[in-house]
């Protein structure tokens, strides 16, 4: 243990968020640094329990009391080697996980959980800063190959192991770019994606060999990677969205999530001016109250939106952890984000009926019903009202041109045009499922031997 009476003398910290009024201006991380010795202390708060819940929490079941336990005593070094050893991309996890093992946190039952999750991501900030993550290669080859189709966070961890234990690895990945989810669906301000390429740059140094445009069964076959590979990873399916199949969803101006976040990111790694979907002085609605949505909401900020204002279907939940959700599960508790924080307006239990639309064919309102959940389901809406912002301010005809444009600029470049839609003014950012996919044609190539 740490400091045997750490939880009792230290109060959870975490780092402070830069001002509001200064982030909004840029795209870069929301958090300010946390000096060492805090996070040391922080670190001293974990208790080092007989049986760890934080492990029952943690998908990859983390070490966290050992590292915390190094935290304490300084050894950074040998943290970081804890760390790896059960998680290939701690950078990853240490900014984007929702943190279910702080809910599962012996602590957390009377007090404020230990910050496992600033305790992760400053170990592995500070191995990078310090040298100490090197690559991996193996010391020989078993002569075996792998192909894995994919390359977000699942695909590149598979991808590490397989070949630091010996097999020829090849990454197949659609996009333009190596990341997945992480390079295209994640907003920069949320994770700068340096921490992606120097991570590929170390997988590429223990031997990964990576595949980008290449859409498997398009422009190869899967018959066509059985005969080349002794096996296939297939690591794929985060944006694959789900749809509000209600009346007016034809209209223009109506976009799902990751047919707007990834020319948010575009724009930073260099390939737009701006994006081809910029809500600079428009009225935005963001139909879903989750990460995603959460994503959208900081983007649009950054855009320079005149308002916008989040749709979320559940009631909005309490301040501290309902009865029905004990410890040491995940409790759907009313939690603020660095984009909420940000500004907006979130309106709770409302369910869309239908998009209204002008004589154009332009998205301008929202029909909303306020719906009750019960048992775990939905009742009839107990109140209908035209509701909504009205949507407007852009003309379709520069909409559509600025996309135009765009996407002649990069096809050249990437070989991919982005996806093409009808855009009227005013988005609507619909996160009613998962993160959608974009589609593009290509020609046909052999690409196996790239």
């Amino acid at each position: 243990m740490a400091d045997p009476r750490g939880f009792l003398t230290t109060d959870r910290q975490l780092p402070e968020r830069r001002p509001v009024d200064v982030r909004i201006q840029d795209w870069q991380e929301v958090y300010q640094d946390f000096d060492a010795r805090s996070l040391e202390k922080q670190a001293g708060r974990c208790m080092d329990c007989g049986i760890p819940f934080c492990h029952q929490g943690c998908p990859l079941g983390n070490l966290i009391p050992e590292w915390n336990d190094l935290i304490y005593d300084r050894d950074w070094g040998q943290a970081i080697e804890r760390l790896h050893a059960t998680n290939n991309f701690p950078e990853f996890t240490g900014r984007l996980c929702p943190a279910p093992c702080e809910a599962a946190c012996v602590l957390g039952i009377n007090a404020d959980p230990v910050t496992i999750k600033q305790v992760e991501v400053a170990i592995v900030d500070r191995a990078w800063e310090a040298g100490w993550i090197t690559p991996q290669p193996p010391e020989s080859l078993t002569g075996h190959t792998v192909a894995v189709i994919g390359s977000g966070p699942a695909g590149l961890a598979a991808a590490q192991q397989l070949a630091r234990a010996g097999h020829t690895v090849a990454v197949y990945e659609r996009s333009d770019r190596i990341g997945g989810l992480l390079r295209y669906g994640i907003p920069e301000f949320k994770m700068e994606k340096h921490h992606v390429d120097q991570r590929l740059a170390q997988m590429e140094a223990e031997g990964v060999k990576f595949r980008p445009n290449v859409e498997v069964g398009v422009d190869v076959t899967v018959a066509d990677l059985r005969r080349r590979y002794d096996a296939i990873v297939i690591a794929t399916g985060a944006t694959a969205w789900r749809d509000l199949p209600i009346e007016g969803r034809e209209l223009t101006g109506i976009y799902q999530a990751m047919e707007y976040l990834p020319p948010a990111n575009r724009v930073q790694e260099g390939d737009f001016e701006e994006s081809p979907i910029d809500v600079e002085g428009q009225h935005v609605v963001i139909i879903g109250g989750g990460d995603t949505g959460a994503d959208c909401l900081g983007t649009a900020h950054r855009q320079g939106a005149a308002s916008v204002t989040q749709l979320e279907i559940m009631a909005r939940p309490p301040q501290e952890r309902p009865q029905a959700q004990p410890w040491p599960t995940y409790p759907m508790t009313y939690r603020v984000s660095s984009a909420h924080e940000e500004g907006g307006e979130r309106i709770f239990a409302v369910s869309t009926q239908r998009f209204v639309g002008d004589d154009d064919g332009h998205v301008r309102n929202l029909e909303l019903s306020e719906v009750e959940c019960v048992d775990g389901r939905f009742g009839d809406g107990i109140h209908r009202a035209r509701a909504g912002p009205t949507i407007g301010a852009v003309r379709p005809d520069a909409h559509r041109a600025r996309l135009h444009r765009a996407d002649r600029r990069v096809r050249d470049r990437n070989r991919r045009r982005l996806r093409r839609r009808r855009c009227g003014p005013g988005p609507i950012l619909d996160r009613v499922g998962d993160r959608g996919r974009s589609r593009g044609r290509r020609e046909r190539r052999s690409v196996l031997d790239r």
